[in-house]
């Protein structure tokens, strides 16, 4: 990379085109961040999802991702930024730029400098936010015709949404997100039912921070790790906990940080999935070069928008396809 980069960052609110609804609570905008890095006649650009959950505001990752304007000048790189970012929403918005920076300049795709296999069309879930249970079963009605659905619960009335989700999408694949919102005693309750309803995975039951009393081999649905894992650092304490972690481009700080959590991962027996915060289809395009690693794909965030990035991903039946060169990479 040559010296004399310039960095431009801002901010940008989304409206949803309906309420997004979680056990922690509920938005109607989808507030990202994007960097753009230039070099001659190149931009390259990253879009990130700052999350409350971990402390990070837009104003806080706008500031932190200017600060670094001066090393990105001087040359700054996806290795170094790792000394210079911790892991989290900002680091994630630079190092996608920079691989985008990087494709553009060398005149090649991202997976390729990446060294992975080219994203192949991939099913996606689609997500089933958390409301009335009459309000759940319309919504999986909509969705019948998709292959995989993921759906948000609490810990009311979880298994009687699943029951209703199931008969209103009797042949789709289920998984359930949870979002930290149950306790152990919850989970022993509705394991075996979520299990007879065909439910194929259990997202985050507890919180993270508490979950030292979860046994992955006591649950009849194989559980995963989201808000328990964030990096590679991770994984020795989730080992015997869960079986599946959920590699999330915003949580490892961007695509190299991805890259190492989804290997790791899978060297260490896990299975993978790869999620998404809801954003834009330029904070998408990168995560879909994990696909080739993921057991579950959900990268549905653009479907939740009220409109989309012009490229955007290509999304058709239940599968979203790998992104033009125009959108990133």
């Amino acid at each position: 990379m040559t010296r004399g980069r310039a960095l431009s960052v801002g901010a940008e609110s989304w409206p949803l085109r309906k309420p997004f609804a979680i056990a922690r609570g509920t938005k109607t905008t989808a507030e990202v961040v994007v960097a753009e890095i230039t070099d001659g006649s190149m931009t390259g650009r990253g879009e990130c999802v700052p999350y409350p959950r971990y402390g990070e505001t837009a104003s806080d990752v706008v500031a932190a991702i200017e600060a670094l304007a001066p090393a990105i000048a001087d040359g700054l790189d996806r290795d170094t930024l790792a000394d210079a970012l911790p892991a989290g929403a900002a680091r994630n918005a630079v190092d996608c730029a920079l691989w985008d920076l990087e494709a553009k300049t060398a005149g090649r795709r991202a997976w390729n400098l990446a060294g992975v296999a080219a994203p192949e069309p991939a099913v996606t879930a689609e997500t089933i936010a958390l409301g009335t249970v009459e309000g759940m079963a319309a919504d999986a009605m909509a969705l019948a015709g998709r292959p995989l659905l993921k759906v948000k619960v609490g810990r009311e009335a979880a298994v009687e949404r699943m029951r209703t989700v199931r008969a209103a999408a009797p042949n789709v694949r289920l998984v359930v997100d949870a979002n930290e919102g149950w306790d152990l005693e919850t989970l022993h309750a509705v394991g075996d039912d979520l299990a007879a309803l065909g439910v194929e995975m259990i997202e985050q039951p507890l919180p993270a921070g508490v979950d030292d009393g979860l046994d992955a081999d006591a649950c009849p649905v194989p559980l995963c790790a989201d808000e328990s894992c964030h990096t590679a650092a991770d994984l020795d304490r989730l080992a015997g906990r869960y079986r599946l972690v959920n590699v999330k481009l915003d949580k490892t700080g961007g695509l190299t940080g991805a890259l190492h959590l989804a290997r790791a991962a899978r060297d260490a027996g896990f299975g993978i999935m790869v999620g998404c915060m809801v954003g834009t289809s330029l904070a998408m395009a990168p995560a879909t070069l994990l696909t080739g690693f993921a057991d579950v794909v959900d990268l549905d965030g653009p479907l939740w928008l009220a409109r989309d990035r012009n490229p955007g991903l290509r999304f058709e039946g239940g599968t979203v396809f790998p992104p033009d060169a125009a959108l990133w990479g």
